[in-house]
């Protein structure tokens, strides 16, 4: 066993540690006025309900699944008793785990969120700069230990199965690890977006379109379970959903590396991904600890800048600086683990090809951090285009909307597409005398690993970019406790500052949970292959006929699944959201003094009623798309063989891709059309046109007025896109990969 597998161990430790630091500078922080904190303890009281009766559902699932896996892999799989025994225990322990982690990660990381929420409103009554500071710190709690977890699950994991297995073995007997936690990803960020999407809705239908009343408006009863929801959706989901990322992407990038590890005797190749990835953590803090609040700009002394355009930037140059370093860390640990006299490449050394790659991977993270704010960010033509179509009512604003969404397929698309090229071109100018018994070289394999390297390097800066997702919700709580205590405007505006920029920072993170998801669906998909290929030992297992009855079959099932799995997301969150209209509606009629004109004659809604409706919405639909998503892939598998289960994987995952692209990027961009006209920025001229924002003879058409109504319709459209439906596709897309590959036996065995 290399000296490498402790790097990522150390770096681990010393993660989790930084997080604890940050959680103790965010908790250090005042909760607010007592008003603050009331509202606050009812949004965390809702949460951890929520989570505690989600997670005791998940967790039998998960048992169920575990023992399963494990029957199915003694029982069919090929080999001796205790080989099949060895596999098959080994497997289901790894499930659990997996599993585990993935629920600690995201329930520890909602926990500091939530109680990171009024802190964030109470320093926004003293300052922009301070208000940023303690929201992206407490978000950074979430971000690193996601990250910082997965690492060490892996890690650890693979050290544990080392013992009494040689290193090219373990890759293959930890790919349960991989599975756990995309099993637990998938129910967490479905259950959290239907739960979210659901009280949103309800909350923004009734409360804005038909009442007129402000969001998160104490008079609203669904205000409570919005703000809980925006924890359990984009906190907990999101980090289930980024640590079955790195997880599953890490797994499949050291089963690729068992190959080259037996033509080298170099085990840099399969711990490379642990080590790669130690080193984003450090790039990481670093970047984080470089945000500086003196930079930002209050709002009563912008003179006409968007503060929450200056608190971006600095967001940004924070993830630039992750970046270079990332880009100086992937050639170093190349350089160090990738070099070798028996490697022969074009013109410059191996480690330089394989540090190229990772730079590709890392560039990429860039180009959609780019192209998602120009989809989705107020600055740019897209949400304009749909804030313009608003002017002439909501059916203008979902056509618009959907064209957006439609649109902005092309260039992740073009981007994906290009860094895979690159990489594969920068890994394939090394040659590795690979071992044909292994792998027949039918593919390239310095091109493959080349891939996997870019994929590594694009999850080099996972924690910074979860970091800033978590901030979203974080400031999307602040503002509703800012409004439902009571504060002072200024107080608000500046919580609107940075819920702007928590929008942006939320949609980045979708892409880029996409773009990650994309590479690595290669990276996956050349590791099923390499798994069948050590079965069945034909090259022909390489090639996936489109021409083969069966393989296109289950290609267009896997297609089809897509759609499907999507539809009954989207039709979840619209049950769920039924009720709670109803609900609302049934408060505001049964009970009038809620919406008494005179503030003390005011009774309050009953809030519960709401937290209850959605809970229990959430739980229920959540487990129909879980359950079709998980069979799909193992019936296809079973009845269709091997070979049909790749063009399964191969052509789910590309629709998956182009589906998630249309529904996050579609939802952001209707989301921020509408922020776009709370903020006052929709100016129309004598003829009713459109004009500049900083056009000042224009008329403003901000809250509650007709286009602003439009633009809501739009935003509830968009909603179940962006945050339920879209979101749940990353993870189907690296579930179909994981389950193949624990699987692969199983398939093999019932066609020989």
């Amino acid at each position: 066993m290399s000296n490498y597998i402790w790097v990522p161990i150390v770096v681990g430790v010393l993660a989790v540690a930084f997080a604890g630091y940050l959680a103790s500078y965010v908790l250090r922080k005042d909760t607010g006025t007592p008003a603050m904190q009331k509202v606050a303890d009812a949004i965390f009281k809702g949460a951890m309900a929520f989570l505690n009766r989600q997670y005791r559902t998940i967790a039998l699932l998960s048992i169920v699944a575990a023992v399963v896996v494990a029957g199915v892999l003694y029982l069919l799989s090929n080999g001796s008793e205790a080989a099949k025994f060895d596999l098959a225990w080994r497997t289901a322990i790894a499930f659990l785990i997996g599993a585990l982690c993935s629920g600690v990660a995201g329930y520890i990381g909602m926990y500091v969120a939530v109680k990171s929420n009024s802190r964030t409103a109470s320093a926004a009554t003293r300052s922009l700069g301070e208000a940023l500071m303690v929201s992206l710190r407490g978000g950074a709690v979430s971000g690193f230990l996601v990250v910082a977890l997965s690492l060490l699950g892996v890690s650890l994991i693979f050290l544990l199965y080392s013992i009494g297995n040689t290193i090219d073995k373990v890759p293959s007997l930890i790919v349960g690890f991989g599975f756990g936690a995309s099993f637990v990803a998938l129910f967490a960020q479905l259950g959290g977006g239907i739960y979210t999407k659901a009280a949103d809705v309800g909350a923004d239908l009734v409360g804005k379109v038909e009442a007129g009343i402000p969001e998160d408006d104490p008079r609203n009863p669904a205000v409570v379970a919005d703000l809980v929801g925006d924890n359990v959706g984009d906190c907990a989901g999101r980090g289930a959903d980024l640590f079955e990322s790195t997880a599953a992407e890490n797994i499949g990038a050291m089963i690729l590396g068992v190959a080259l590890y037996l033509a080298t005797k170099n085990p840099g190749w399969i711990l490379f991904p642990l080590v790669v990835r130690a080193f984003g953590l450090i790039a990481s803090a670093i970047g984080l600890l470089y945000i500086r609040p003196s930079v930002v700009i209050e709002p009563d002394k912008a003179a006409g800048r968007d503060p929450g355009e200056i608190a971006m930037k600095q967001l940004n140059i924070g993830y630039y600086i992750t970046c270079a370093l990332s880009v100086i860390g992937v050639f170093v640990v190349s350089y160090l683990m990738l070099g070798g006299e028996s490697l022969r490449s074009n013109s410059l050394p191996a480690w330089v090809w394989f540090g190229l790659a990772g730079t590709v991977g890392i560039l990429l993270s860039i180009a959609f951090v780019y192209i998602t704010q120009y989809y989705t960010a107020g600055t740019w033509r897209p949400v304009r285009e749909i804030a313009s179509a608003t002017l002439t009512g909501p059916a203008t604003t979902i056509i618009t909307g959907i064209a957006v969404g439609f649109e902005c397929t092309a260039l992740p698309v073009l981007a994906i597409a290009a860094a895979l090229g690159l990489s594969f071109f920068f890994g394939s100018q090394v040659t590795i005398p690979v071992i044909a018994s292994i792998n027949p070289g039918v593919i390239n394999v310095g091109g493959i690993f080349g891939t996997a390297v870019a994929t590594m390097g694009m999850l080099m800066s996972c924690a910074y970019i979860l970091a800033m997702d978590t901030f979203g919700p974080i400031t999307d709580n602040a503002g509703g406790i800012t409004e439902m205590s009571g504060e002072a405007e200024s107080v608000r505006d500046i919580t609107d500052a940075l819920d702007g920029v928590g929008n942006t920072t939320k949609a980045l993170t979708k892409g880029y949970g996409i773009g990650s998801a994309a590479l690595a669906a290669f990276l996956l998909f050349s590791a099923y292959l390499d798994v069948l290929y050590s079965y069945k030992r034909t090259p022909d297992v390489y090639r996936v006929d489109l021409a083969n009855i069966l393989v296109f079959i289950a290609a267009l099932i896997g297609l089809t699944l897509i759609f499907f799995f999507s539809s009954l997301a989207i039709r979840a969150v619209g049950e769920a959201a039924k009720r709670m209209i109803e609900e609302v509606r049934r408060q505001f009629r049964e009970n009038p003094k809620i919406m008494a004109e005179r503030v003390e004659d005011r009774v309050d809604p009953d809030y519960a009623r709401c937290v209850d409706i959605s809970t229990r919405g959430a739980l229920r639909a959540m487990v129909l798309p879980g359950v079709v998503a998980v069979l799909t892939p193992v019936l296809v598998g079973v009845i269709l063989g091997p070979q049909a289960e790749a063009g399964l994987l191969m052509v789910g995952t590309m629709g998956g891709i182009v589906l998630a692209l249309v529904l996050n990027n579609g939802g952001g961009a209707w989301d921020n059309a509408k922020k776009y006209i709370e903020a006052g920025y929709l100016r129309v001229n004598a003829d009713g046109e459109m004009v500049g924002r900083t056009d000042t003879s224009g008329v403003v058409l901000g809250k509650k007025s007709e286009p602003h109504k439009a633009s809501v319709v739009g935003d509830t459209v968009g909603d179940p896109f962006k945050d339920t439906a879209g979101p749940s596709l990353h993870v189907l897309i690296k579930l179909l990969s994981t389950i193949t590959l624990v699987l692969a036996p199983l398939f093999i065995a019932l066609h020989p």
